[in-house]
């Protein structure tokens, strides 16, 4: 007995040295039988060393740990401080980016009290400029961005929802429609995207009446037709027949056992003059306002597109502009590195154009890629941004560890799958609240830097607040970074100075913001909040 024992384990080290000798795939294992699959082993685990072991608090991507951990805290209504000096190396890195604070500036009752900590309306009516009928004004300048459910799982939509909520933010569908989960009390921002999932016909072709009549038994507040976005800018996506489960199917209105295919381009428009024709209808038959996203390549787009814009009637109500800098979409390694400009590059070229002609005060301006974090926010803001959408960010507080199997089904924490295992350790009530928690926590931090710069909403930071800082030898302001004219960067006189009095007023004169309803519950940590910033986001 005790010899065969000895003799199995062996006769199975014999077995995979013959195999590993035989074989003609790998030269390392031919060369190095055995003791060859730790090198395999080492690669398919090195992302973890790294992650937890070997890399520094501010050297991962595409979140540092030191990112995380500020997510992961707020989330948690936990310690989001940091001591002993900042991580980040100013004396050699380029573009760090520095905040102008005022030494006197006026005085806002921005976070006197928890109420107030949470309540940060958009600083542009949605829709307003162009008399939509639905037009409102948004509760929240931060909101979460475009994922679609079958990207993610149903429970992670639904505490994604649940979280929109309680922090009176809106909720974008993504292009994969309007699912149950979607249905949690969160109001919605319906995308339209180039399948029309959710309002096609049987041919697979764009639906009025089946999208009049979602508007109709939805929540939702506005349109958005994507034109493309970052992570995969001009490029279609698939959703395997494996993954197309029935849910998914009849909340797309697709058949069971094919492929979910989302080509590359729109059928119902082909150039800017059919597109707008196809947003003046949208806004017509359903009162809505109706914007288009899109990541920034070729400004040819941008230009013809502000050019009819300001000799016509018609017009987009919102512009999402989505940075190259990737997102939750999986996509070939040339389209997450090379294809589509970094946000800040992106945006400061498409807002141009519209500041030339006269239209940027007419529209509002939503920024997204990597924009959920205090600092890459103030310098949206500062460029002109109105709102931020936040995508893996909110993943963050829902649990996501950025384990980067977005790609496989393999999530281990159940938010980027459908795997029935994997998703049911997500409970979606809890996480919901975490998601609340961290989208008012990030507003708190933006009415702390718009405090400091002397103004009362971030929305009134301008580009000369803000400055990039090279090596210690010098740096350049945003406006002359990325060539802002004068007055750019900001709202018309009228919104400055409505925003301004709507943020100086208290809760008790009930001032009408005609967004999503804002809750004080659960506020933001206190400043004096003592122990260990969390590590993990589960």
């Amino acid at each position: 007995m005790r010899k065969s024992l000895v003799l199995a384990p062996l006769a199975a080290l014999g077995a995979v040295a013959a195999r590993d000798l035989l074989q003609r795939d790998h030269a390392i294992l031919r060369n190095f039988p055995v003791v060859g699959h730790a090198r395999y082993l080492l690669e398919a685990v090195g992302p973890e060393l790294r992650q937890y072991i070997v890399a520094g608090n501010d050297e991962e991507r595409p979140f540092s740990r030191d990112q995380r951990r500020w997510i992961y805290a707020s989330s948690k209504l936990q310690n989001n401080y940091f001591g002993f000096g900042t991580d980040n190396d100013l004396e050699r890195a380029a573009g760090n980016v520095i905040v102008h604070h005022r030494t006197f500036g006026e005085e806002y009752p921005t976070h006197g009290a928890v109420g107030q900590e949470a309540r940060l309306p958009a600083a542009k009516v949605l829709g307003g400029p162009r008399g939509r009928r639905h037009s409102f004004r948004p509760g929240s300048v931060v909101n979460i961005s475009a994922m679609s459910y079958g990207s993610l799982s149903g429970p992670a939509v639904e505490a994604l929802n649940r979280g929109a909520a309680d922090a009176g933010c809106l909720h974008n569908t993504g292009e994969g429609a309007v699912s149950p989960y979607h249905r949690h009390g969160g109001e919605l921002v319906f995308q339209i995207g180039t399948a029309y999932f959710g309002c096609r016909d049987e041919r697979g072709r764009f639906s009025l009446p089946r999208l009049k009549e979602l508007v109709d038994s939805a929540p939702i507040r506005a349109l958005e037709i994507k034109l493309s976005q970052g992570a995969k800018p001009g490029l279609g996506g698939v959703l395997p027949a494996a993954k197309v489960s029935p849910e998914i199917a009849e909340t797309r209105g697709v058949p069971m056992d094919q492929d979910c295919l989302s080509p590359s381009r729109h059928a119902e428009f082909d150039g800017v003059d059919s597109m707008l024709d196809f947003v003046e209808m949208l806004a017509e038959e359903t009162g809505l306002p109706v914007g288009i996203k899109s990541a920034v390549g070729d400004l040819g787009f941008w230009q013809r597109l502000t050019d009819v814009m300001a000799r016509e009637e018609r017009g987009v109500d919102f512009v999402t502009i989505d940075g190259g800098e990737g997102g939750t979409g999986a996509s070939p390694l040339i389209f997450t590195d090379a294809v589509s400009l970094p946000f800040r590059v992106g945006f400061a070229r498409a807002y141009a154009e519209f500041a030339r002609r006269g239209l940027h005060e007419k529209v509002t301006f939503i920024g997204a890629g990597k924009l959920g974090l205090p600092d890459n926010a103030v310098v949206a803001f500062a460029l002109g941004v109105d709102m931020v959408n936040v995508a893996r960010e909110a993943m963050f507080a829902v649990g996501c560890i950025q384990a980067q199997k977005c790609h496989t089904g393999g999530c281990p924490t159940g938010v980027a799958t459908q795997h029935p295992w994997l998703t049911h350790g997500l409970e979606p009530v809890s996480k919901g609240d975490r998601v609340a928690n961290y989208v008012r926590t990030l507003r708190r931090d933006l009415l702390k830097v718009a405090e400091t710069c002397g103004v009362a909403h971030p929305g009134l930071i301008g580009p000369r607040s803000v400055e990039l800082v090279d090596h210690l030898s010098g740096g350049g302001l945003l406006e002359d970074v990325y060539g802002y004219e004068p007055g750019w960067g900001y709202p018309s006189d009228d919104d400055c100075a409505e925003i301004s009095r709507i943020m100086a007023a208290t809760e008790e004169e009930e001032v009408e913001t005609e967004g999503p309803p804002e809750t004080a519950e659960d506020g933001p940590p206190s400043d004096d909040l003592e122990g260990d910033l969390p590590e993990t986001g589960d």
